[in-house]
């Protein structure tokens, strides 16, 4: 705990720190970026969502000398390491120059680092009033929490780094931050009432992932109509059902997953006659693979 609070205070923060420290995060984000062992794990989250980059930024804040030292110091880590995640990528996306335009998405969050920086260095006056700088950041990692919490449940145990870093960190930022005592409690005591209410949330809203698994005649070369049942060999991965589409004039088989990974479909003739898939559900993706 000792080294911890050294880390959120006792860091002499030069600007050539702050650069190679932009430098370094630019980097490795880009890395996780381009190898495709990182896709859909927690070393890629860094690349879509904010949980680190807040760290980051609270460590900018709590080893600054002025509310304009924080301010400045936050704004150019984010100025420097933002277009160097997506320059990095260049050489190695399909989109060439046009991932640039990613950045975007970044500019209008680089541009708000400074006022954040600024007030948030008043987190170092140790008042009470710090915890409502300090709470919308903490409510900020609960949706990321609840998000990554879902992600876990649903493909376990893809995002657990990520989900297990956001409720370490919403509990962390208080007790380092604070050394009143009452402050610290009380910044612990509203971290454990977000977590709390944002896993219940999640589990009460559990991912389910809606997608058309086969279409009769189409590329796996499945053909079936509405006398054919379905089944996943793993139930509790979710449902299957066959329909009718209309517009496109033949049967279609839907499926609901509340879980993925591996599993079966077992898809039974009128006769008895079985064909079996093998099934790869991801959050957004399926892969499907006569055996």
């Amino acid at each position: 705990m000792k080294a911890l609070r050294k880390l959120f205070g006792g860091i002499d923060l030069t600007w050539k720190k702050v650069i190679l420290l932009a430098v370094a995060a630019g980097v490795y984000t880009a890395i996780m970026a381009i190898l495709p062992v990182a896709k859909d794990t927690s070393f890629a989250d860094i690349t879509i969502s904010f949980e680190v980059w807040i760290l980051f930024g609270v460590f900018l804040i709590m080893n600054s000398r002025s509310p304009l030292d924080s301010g400045l110091k936050c704004f150019v880590f984010f100025l420097i390491s933002q277009p160097l995640v997506y320059l990095l990528q260049v050489p190695f996306s399909w989109l060439g120059w046009g991932i640039l335009g990613y950045y975007r998405n970044w500019i209008l969050w680089t541009l708000l680092t400074f006022p954040m920086g600024f007030v948030g260095y008043y987190l170092k006056r140790d008042k009470w009033w710090g915890l409502l700088i300090l709470t919308p950041v903490m409510l900020f990692l609960g949706i990321h929490y609840s998000g990554f919490l879902g992600q876990t449940c649903f493909l376990f145990p893809r995002h657990l780094l990520s989900t297990l870093f956001c409720a370490g960190t919403i509990l962390l930022y208080p007790v380092c931050i604070f050394k009143n005592k009452k402050v610290r409690t009380a910044g612990v005591c509203i971290g454990l009432a977000i977590l709390v209410a944002m896993t219940v949330l999640s589990l009460a809203r559990p991912n389910v992932y809606r997608t058309t698994v086969l279409v009769s005649g189409g590329k796996a070369g499945a053909v079936f109509d509405g006398s054919y049942t379905a089944a996943l060999s793993k139930a509790s991965h979710g449902t299957v059902r066959i329909e009718y589409n209309s517009s496109i004039e033949s049967y279609m088989l839907e499926g609901e997953f509340v879980r993925g990974g591996k599993t079966d479909l077992i898809l039974t003739a009128p006769d008895g006659s079985r064909t079996v898939y093998g099934l790869d559900v991801s959050y957004s993706s399926i892969d499907v693979e006569k055996k």
